[in-house]
């Protein structure tokens, strides 16, 4: 027990040293730039002339765009041996994935080279057939690789593959055999299934998996392998629009749960592995406002769920055989101002994810056999990121292994031995790795007086942040805490100066789900206050100026930063936005798009709500804009982008232009200002989160640093020069 055992095995340390070597390849080759006119497409009711006048713009950045680029390689080079939970532990194999599919070794015999068991090449459905003027060619989308999930004995291996060009994912199973000389062969891949999401083998022969139909799962699928030809059931179909449906196997794997959610109420059915052809028992019919997700101990089911008072997350349990909410019994319910992030049962003890009311993570260990025993691990106080891995095969169930990192600190392993209380660590990573900074939690006072959490990084002295540029990052909504995961980009701004704040306004998750409900519907607008408030907060503290601020956001982060920039547009500098939801009225008036229906629940319905209506006009984003002064912004849109359609950031984008240009032109005093830049970056596929693929993720973020750098007036920054011995 002294020593992190799985994670530091012989094999594993093969595979980071296998990985390393070809991401390293992977970094020095040369990135291939596709002309801004063979990298847009568009949609059908959008004219070329036009988007060719809005996505102006993108040479002036191309200079820098090709230096950030070369530091971006180089920091990711530095980064590359970082561990993370993507291999996958069989009872004798070690699988993970590489550019052209996935490999494994043997953990008896380490010192082989790896053998390829999926190569990507050969699986069909890499093409897609697009028009030209002069005719018709075929481009080729690379496969990469998603999930995957081994069967109990490692007889079959499932693994779901996604292309830049279409949302839905394929799902691949494979036969493992015996090591082969040669790579695997075609008929080792035994079965294609289109559109899969989430997909779970119950026994060696039996996959349940749910499909994806316009961004709507709402089916479940039961694949048997046992006759000589695979056979496909359908289990379960949801026929609420709202609902989406996915697959889930407790992490004991006995127990496989069926879990339909909306934004507002969960149902979940369960099917025992043991069993996998009889009827799913459903748990507890859904009820308005009710949220619960459930684990397995025992032939006990333990529920997170929101029950409790206040609607916060609590734990329960409940009889496997009456698991209804009239037997569920409580178990262990937080402190105010203390909120459940997420639930693992390791062996007899339920660990519970947790941020204090001081904003930190912590783990809440509950013993299921005497639960008033409920103690706190603490964790580094820089953890902003905590993601737990699911146990091998063939790996320890009383043991939660998961990594601990921040946006700037790369990810530390960690293995927390529940039954002692005991956190082992293991931080591999070199001084250089681990920085010089500091990480400051900070609370902005809104206009209602609710106190809003700012978390701040910084290398730069305290005294000297009045000088230093500062990002600032939001989201807001969805009850989805930021993402603050470890980021080499954001690493590098750090160490050139820059300050980072992460400002988690109401919206979100961060502070529990009262925190989500606060600002949903008529009180979105509580979102916009709090990040202003953030701002201000940060520049009463001697924290940078508002001319050297940018803020970025991706999907509906874009919402209260569009909102922000129409009320007060002197308190930043420079805006860059992903895939940005910006017409939020045009969307939820129309009901035939595939999130609307759901989205309602967090927007609001102003076709049935005149105070929706009403709510939704004072904030949107495209419906507020007007003559003024405007930051610049760089808004990066995906062609193919089903979540965020294209037609609303076009009609954005040349709505804010007009209104620049008529404030320009009617306002004399305005030739003071230096004139803001508004560059609409037009990027294929349906990829709603950026490109999956390396080298274009790079080009990506490249341009968006080169845009900071100059919109905010920057020098670029000097190489650091090697010390003489």
């Amino acid at each position: 027990m002294a020593v992190v055992s799985s994670l530091l095995c012989s094999s594993v340390r093969f595979v980071a040293r296998f990985r390393l070597r070809l991401l390293e390849l992977a970094v020095c080759k040369r990135i291939t730039r596709l002309s801004l006119s063979s990298q847009r497409c568009y949609t059908s009711d959008t004219s070329n002339s036009s988007v060719d006048h809005l996505s102006s713009g993108l040479e002036r950045y191309k200079d820098l765009q090709k230096f950030f680029n070369r530091r971006l390689k180089a920091t990711y080079r530095r980064f590359s041996n970082i561990p993370d939970h993507s291999v996958v532990c069989g009872h004798h194999h070690v699988y993970f994935v590489e550019g052209d599919g996935i490999y494994r070794v043997d953990k008896r015999q380490g010192d082989l080279e790896p053998e390829q068991v999926l190569n990507l090449g050969q699986v069909s459905g890499g093409e897609e057939r697009t028009g030209f003027k002069n005719g018709e060619r075929t481009q080729r989308f690379q496969w990469t690789v998603q999930r995957i999930r081994l069967s109990p004995q490692e007889k079959h291996l499932a693994a779901t593959l996604k292309t830049a060009h279409r949302e839905e994912p394929r799902c691949v199973v494979v036969r493992l055999q015996r090591r082969t000389t040669s790579p695997l062969d075609t008929q080792h891949i035994i079965l294609t299934l289109d559109k899969v999401f989430s997909f779970e083998w119950a026994t060696d022969e039996v996959l349940f998996y749910t499909t994806l139909e316009g961004l709507r799962c709402s089916r479940v699928f039961r694949l048997d392998l046992t006759s000589s030809r695979s056979r496909i059931t359908s289990v379960f179909e949801e026929t609420r629009p709202d609902v989406f449906v996915e697959v889930v196997l407790s992490r004991d794997r006995k127990i496989l749960s069926i879990n339909c959610n909306t934004r507002t109420s969960s149902e979940v059915l369960l099917i025992d592995t043991a069993t996998p052809t009889l009827e799913p028992l459903l748990v507890q019919p859904r009820q308005p406002d009710l949220l619960y997700h459930i684990e397995h101990w025992r032939r006990r089911l333990i529920i997170l769920t929101n029950a409790g008072p206040g609607q916060e997350y609590q734990v329960v349990q409940a009889p496997l055989s009456e698991p209804s909410m009239v037997s569920w019994v409580s178990l262990f319910a937080p402190g105010p101002g203390t909120a459940i992030k997420d639930m693992d049962v390791v062996g007899d003890h339920c660990v519970l994810t947790v941020r204090t009311p001081a904003d930190e993570l912590v783990l809440t260990v509950v013993p299921l056999t005497h639960p008033k025993k409920a103690y706190t691990v603490q964790l580094p106080p820089w953890a902003c990121a905590i993601e737990t891995k699911k146990p091998g095969l063939a790996e320890q169930h009383k043991v939660l292994e998961f990594l601990i990192s921040s946006p700037v600190h790369p990810p530390v392993p960690h293995c927390l031995y529940p039954e002692d209380g005991l956190l082992l660590s293991e931080d591999g990573s070199s001084l250089e790795n681990q920085g010089n900074y500091t990480t400051t939690r900070l609370k902005a006072c809104s206009q209602d007086g609710t106190l809003v959490p700012v978390t701040l990084f910084h290398a730069v002295p305290e005294e000297g942040l009045r000088q230093a540029p500062l990002l600032a990052h939001v989201y807001g909504a969805y009850g989805r805490d930021l993402r603050m995961e470890f980021c080499p980009e954001k690493r590098l701004l750090l160490e050139q100066g820059w300050a980072l704040a992460y400002c988690h306004i109401r919206g979100g998750g961060e502070r529990g789900l009262s925190w989500q409900r606060q600002a949903r519907e008529e009180g979105k607008q509580k979102g916009v206050e709090d990040l202003q408030a953030c701002l201000q907060h940060l520049f009463s503290l001697g924290f940078s100026s508002p001319s050297l601020t940018a803020l970025t956001a991706c999907s509906a982060g874009a919402v209260p930063v569009g909102a922000l920039c129409n009320r007060h547009p002197h308190m930043m500098r420079a805006v860059t936005l992903q895939a940005p939801f910006l017409d939020v009225l045009g969307t939820m008036e129309d009901p035939s798009l595939p999130l609307t229906l759901e989205d309602r629940e967090e927007w609001g319905d102003p076709t049935g709500n005149p105070k929706h209506r009403l709510t939704i006009t004072s904030y949107c984003p495209l419906h507020n804009i007007t003559p003024q002064h405007y930051p610049s912004m760089l808004l990066t849109a995906y062609s193919s982008d089903a979540r965020v359609p294209l037609a609303g950031v076009l009609k954005y984008t040349e709505q804010l232009k007009k209104a620049i240009h008529t404030h320009l032109t009617t306002n004399p005093k305005s030739e003071c200002e230096p004139a803001p830049n508004i560059v609409l970056n037009i990027q294929p596929g349906a990829n709603h989160l950026g490109p999956e693929d390396f080298e274009l993720m790079l080009e990506e973020e490249a341009l968006n640093l080169g845009f900071l750098y100059t919109e905010l007036g920057l020098d670029p920054p000097r190489a650091q020069r090697k010390r003489k011995r």
